[in-house]
């Protein structure tokens, strides 16, 4: 990837803006224009989800224009006695639905959940609630227990269980309970014996999706895709943006994390560097990884993504296409928005 700098900056005088910019989704409007849906951060650590138009100068992303709030934490499960927010949106484009599928983390009274809206011009959201992970015997446990973070749809209907069509969800569940109950410590699934978090794949039947659109939030059939492998990954990994077809298969941007994560959801506690990765998915079993990078694509070198609310991070989550070029979207810092065109190389 290569960097074309700062996209988005807190501006001073947005209020819900005084924490920072970071982590967007993207998406067209209806019209053809090319958004960000930032996480915006206020005092407090508060988040939600705004919609900004992206500026285009000689076909590069150079700024935004801001378009306000489009998701705030105004559900009940979404704040708790003492903390709130809609973090981390990343949003996919499917066009067999005509829809937008954002996943985002909830951030209430059991700490980070994943959740699902749905939409039609990226402006109104239609929640379709928390995501209920299926029980599956076999893993002999709840996914529902656990925390979790980095979903992503894939854009189209993929080859499921016994080749059935459907759409898929990668995400990211973290075994340690100890941030709920003191002392209770790691939960494994049966097959897994890395405690680092890792990512997953689960699915949902197109044909059960198209009957009903709800059935996004139940997905099932749940297995492991990927677990750190490399010096860069070395505490966990995440997906990044949506899986991008390619001629070799599905192209997934990941983020690898290195350092020391104390107990808790403070960031700003952390001592971590955040790289960026790539893997290729089957196509034929976009579960089962074909290749991967043993070296990061994308390390914290500049003064924006070393310095900053969680200094040291690049933390890629959206990908766009503009005249046959695709650029990566990424958070850096946890403060500000930057991009990076994606070049394919021999």
């Amino acid at each position: 990837m290569v960097r074309l700098g700062v996209v988005m900056a807190p501006d001073p005088e947005e209020p819900f803006e005084a924490a920072g910019v970071l982590n967007p989704a993207s998406g067209r409007t209806p019209d053809g224009r090319l958004h960000l849906l930032p996480r915006l951060v206020a005092t407090g650590n508060v988040s939600r989800v705004g919609l900004a138009e992206v500026e285009l100068r000689d076909g590069i992303p150079v700024g935004v224009r801001r378009q306000g709030v489009v998701l705030a934490p105004d559900e009940g499960w979404e704040r708790g006695l003492h903390n709130a927010g809609v973090e981390d949106p990343r949003t996919t484009w499917v066009p067999s639905l005509g829809r937008h599928l954002m996943t985002y983390v909830a951030y209430g009274p059991l700490g980070p959940r994943l959740a699902l809206a749905v939409s039609t011009d990226l402006r109104s959201w239609q929640r379709l609630g928390p995501v209920q992970f299926a029980y599956q015997p076999d893993l002999d446990t709840d996914l529902n227990l656990f925390p979790n973070k980095d979903a992503v749809f894939f854009p189209e209907p993929v080859p499921g269980p016994g080749g059935r069509p459907c759409y898929a969800l990668l995400h990211r569940p973290m075994w340690d309970l100890g941030w709920f109950r003191p002392g209770e410590g790691v939960h494994l699934p049966a097959g897994i014996t890395d405690e680092r978090p890792g990512i997953w794949i689960s699915y949902i039947p197109a044909d059960e999706v198209h009957a009903d659109l709800t059935a996004l939030a139940r997905p099932r059939d749940h297995r492991c895709v990927a677990l750190p492998q490399f010096p860069f990954e070395a505490l966990k990994i995440g997906a990044g943006p949506p899986p991008l077809r390619v001629p070799e298969g599905w192209l997934l941007i990941h983020h690898g994390v290195t350092g020391h994560i104390p107990q808790g959801f403070d960031p700003a506690a952390q001592r971590v560097e955040y790289g960026a990765g790539a893997m290729l998915l089957d196509p034929a079993d976009p579960g089962g990884v074909l290749a991967r990078t043993a070296e990061p694509i994308l390390l914290p070198e500049t003064e924006a993504e070393r310095t900053g609310t969680v200094p040291n991070v690049v933390f890629p989550t959206a990908i766009e296409q503009v005249d046959g070029v695709h650029f990566v979207f990424y958070g850096m810092a946890d403060t500000t928005i930057g991009v990076a065109r994606l070049e394919r190389r021999p």
